[in-house]
């Protein structure tokens, strides 16, 4: 089984920046592709950037390309959300997402994805 826990949200005005992190307890990250998502109350639940199992492939969404970065860290068993130019409709809880796929693609779809932290909230201040 494996525990995925996030980290990092808060409060933070716009134009300013927050990293996220992801990490992972029960099992070595390495072989799992990982994704960040975001829910606000009322909202669909949005993929905002995803990464392969080895950090050689990545995903982002439009309204995050250029602004956000995903990246991950194997020896520390961590993903990480750097987030810049935050705006206020970055707001949302934003969860980790953890699937097990050694060798394998990015996983862009949330049904694919077997592993749930319980979410960072992140609110961005005008």
């Amino acid at each position: 089984q494996v525990a995925v826990v996030e980290s990092g949200g808060g409060l933070v005005q716009a134009g300013g920046s927050l990293r996220l992190s992801c990490t992972a307890s029960g099992r070595i990250f390495g072989g799992y592709a990982v994704g960040w998502f975001r829910q606000d109350p009322g909202k669909e639940r949005e993929l905002v950037a995803a990464i392969d199992w080895s950090g050689g492939n990545t995903f982002y969404a439009d309204s995050v390309k250029g602004r956000f970065t995903i990246s991950r860290d194997n020896a520390k068993n961590t993903v990480y959300l750097q987030m810049n130019s935050l705006r206020p409709e970055d707001t949302a809880v934003y969860h980790c997402a953890a699937d097990k796929r050694p060798l394998g693609p990015l996983v862009l779809r949330s049904v694919d994805y077997n592993y749930w932290g319980q979410g960072t909230q992140v609110t961005v201040s005008s």
